[in-house]
């Protein structure tokens, strides 16, 4: 290999093993999940440091939550960074552009190595506590109807993780699009005039190289490490960070929920809402005796998630199932109703 990964861990693999593994190792942002070991991304080279899975004590999600980051209003919303922590204790981390890969790579970990726990011992002990206090305020027992609307979202749930691709698409492009729409305008134009003198410094660097002038390379240096900053900054438009992108990709992941459910007149969401965590909060809903029906189930966790915001303390449930669903209720402003692609 003409880079080959440094080695984070204490059990190395040998180079022609190194080499086809991290080749066919599904690839999720700078990281990467091979059959051999997990691929870090570093500051400049993606898939750039590995570590055997032996030596993986726990793999796990840590968010930095910028200022808006559940209403979509500033530049970034959540920061994701996938964390690999050996037995030594000794942590590497890598920084995500998109938190869905994130959980991908967590997905994969937890389907192939069960034996790796997938979330931070702070998280744990917090996720059992939560759990306690969850368990805690269900009711002894439902009323027929209230079971039989438990019945009827187990049931739905069940078709909805079948295919659990489409709703994840729905909540990836619901994300993106809440984060595209929330950049202001102001960001965008500071930043192509950033790109702009950037380029043109860069240029006229070169053009001072060429004819021997001194301070060319300072000047080109400056108007490179500008273009690097402006592009950095992810404000700028790309072929799959634009507005007009965002919406369509969320229209056909709306379209293609809609196909799935087709024929389904009787199920308990509309299709732009259809994630099984959607579900899963209702029948929370039902089983804490807040509602006896579904939807009076549905009403109750909208008016729930509407009611969440940045202000709000929550626990690492909680945050995940929010970051996951509320944005497709943003993009529709809490609607039943959407535009058909």
């Amino acid at each position: 290999m003409l880079f080959a990964p440094r080695l984070i861990g204490k059990t190395p693999l040998d180079e022609e093993t190194l080499a086809a593994d991290r080749k066919t190792c599904r690839k999720l942002g700078p990281c990467g999940v091979g059959e051999k070991a997990v691929y870090m991304g570093g500051r400049l080279i993606d898939r750039g440091f590995y570590v055997v899975y032996g030596d993986v004590s726990r793999i796990f999600k840590r968010v930095a939550l910028s200022k808006g980051g559940f209403t979509g209003k500033g530049m970034f919303g959540a920061m994701a960074y996938l964390v690999v922590q050996m037995a030594d204790g000794t942590q590497k981390q890598s920084y995500f552009k998109r938190e869905d890969e994130v959980d991908q790579v967590l997905a994969i970990v937890a389907r192939e190595h069960p034996d790796i726990p997938t979330h931070s011992e702070a998280a744990e002990r917090k996720l059992r506590e939560a759990e306690e206090a969850e368990r805690a305020r269900y009711l002894d027992t439902l009323s027929p109807e209230a079971e039989a609307a438990v019945a009827s979202l187990r049931a739905a749930q069940a078709k909805l993780e079948a295919n659990r691709a489409l709703s994840d698409e729905l909540s990836a492009a619901a994300r993106q699009k809440r984060v595209i729409d929330g950049v202001s305008p102001t960001y965008r134009y500071a930043a192509l005039a950033i790109l702009l003198l950037a380029a043109a410094a860069a240029g006229l660097g070169v053009r001072m190289w060429r004819s021997g002038q001194r301070g060319a390379e300072l000047v080109a240096l400056f108007g490179f490490a500008a273009i690097f900053f402006a592009v950095s900054t992810r404000v700028l438009p790309t072929g799959r960070s634009n507005r007009s992108y965002a919406w369509r990709r969320w229209a056909e992941a709306v379209a293609a929920m809609r196909d799935a459910l087709r024929g389904e007149a009787d199920f308990p969401v509309p299709p732009q809402y259809a994630h099984p965590v959607v579900l899963e909060r209702m029948i929370r809903v039902l089983r804490e005796g807040r509602a006896a029906s579904a939807p009076e189930a549905y009403a109750v966790m909208k008016a729930d998630l509407k009611a969440l915001n940045a202000d709000i303390t929550v626990t690492q449930k909680e945050y995940d199932e929010v970051v996951t669903v509320k944005p497709m209720f943003l993009v529709c402003g809490y609607a039943d109703e959407t535009e058909k692609s």
